[in-house]
């Protein structure tokens, strides 16, 4: 949804659309992969051995070069596999490695060449917060556990389908323009490393926040640090839809209230400590 959106901006706008990188994850129907590729999708292959994956790795790399550097075109390309269950969103190292599996020169001379724009997303409200919540449950209970493909067809309806309140896209400033040669000196890991926080920096500075991730961040933490953002009627607002939000998980036979509702509180507290640390660092 996050790619749908920004497109509708971008035609909004009169600029062109984004090519988008979906996972293959979510395609689990023939007439989903009919759809994606009408609006300018390609796939990402996930949960591949090793050998099978490198491959795809690099042939992956090769196509975003060639779409941003030879037909001209934009990528819309997630900072990781899938938004974390928490909202507390980093950029995964590996994702940088392997957009310069292709490049001929070093890695930052590679990263350079794909113009990356790190894009910061705010929704007021996450329609899968309950599902996200669940998950984390589970996963607690059984680390073992792997979601079915009907939870990720559900995920996918609910994220599309549920309401999200308020939105905000803030594009960022470019990567180009933040790297340093103190970062350039760097060796490779420790450069990769830096760039990925580079990257998080701007996408948790530009966060957009609502009176939820206030009211949230108060009840996570047991503070009043952020009373002047909210009012009473929307704090009681909130209590009730955290509690109506966990009230739809009904999977767990033995369910721990406490600990979804902190689960629930940290998706919408978490934007809020990392733009606070970002502020801070």
């Amino acid at each position: 949804m996050d790619s749908l959106f920004l497109n509708i901006l971008f035609v909004e706008h009169g600029l062109d659309t984004t090519e988008i990188a979906i996972g293959d994850n979510l395609l689990i129907y023939p007439w989903i992969r009919t759809i994606v590729r009408l609006n300018k999708c390609f796939v990402v292959l996930r949960n591949l051995p090793l050998r099978q994956l490198l491959e795809a790795s690099k042939r992956l790399s090769s196509y975003v070069n060639y779409t941003i550097n030879e037909k001209k075109e934009s990528i819309w390309i997630a900072q990781r596999e899938g938004r974390s269950k928490n909202s507390d969103d980093h950029t995964q190292e590996t994702v940088l490695k392997m957009l310069t599996l292709s490049g001929n020169g070093n890695f930052i001379e590679n990263i350079k060449q794909l113009n990356l724009i790190p894009t910061s997303i705010s929704y007021e409200y996450d329609p899968c917060d309950y599902l996200k919540a669940q998950e984390l449950h589970i996963r607690h209970d059984n680390p073992d556990y792997k979601k079915s493909e009907y939870e990720d067809l559900l995920s996918m309806e609910t994220g599309i389908f549920g309401f999200k309140g308020r939105a905000h896209f803030e594009i960022c400033t470019p990567l180009n323009n933040l790297i340093t040669p103190e970062i350039e000196h760097l060796p490779k890991n420790e450069c990769v490393k830096a760039v990925a926080e580079l990257i998080d920096k701007q996408i948790h500075l530009n966060y957009r926040f609502y009176p939820n991730n206030y009211i949230a961040y108060d009840l996570l933490t047991h503070t009043n640090r952020f009373t002047d953002k909210y009012t009473e009627p929307e704090k009681t607002m909130f209590e009730a839809y955290i509690s109506m939000q966990t009230n739809k998980i009904i999977r767990i036979l033995n369910k721990d209230d406490a600990f979804l509702r902190t689960k629930m509180l940290e998706i919408y507290a978490n934007p809020l400590i990392n733009h606070l640390i970002a502020l801070n660092g």
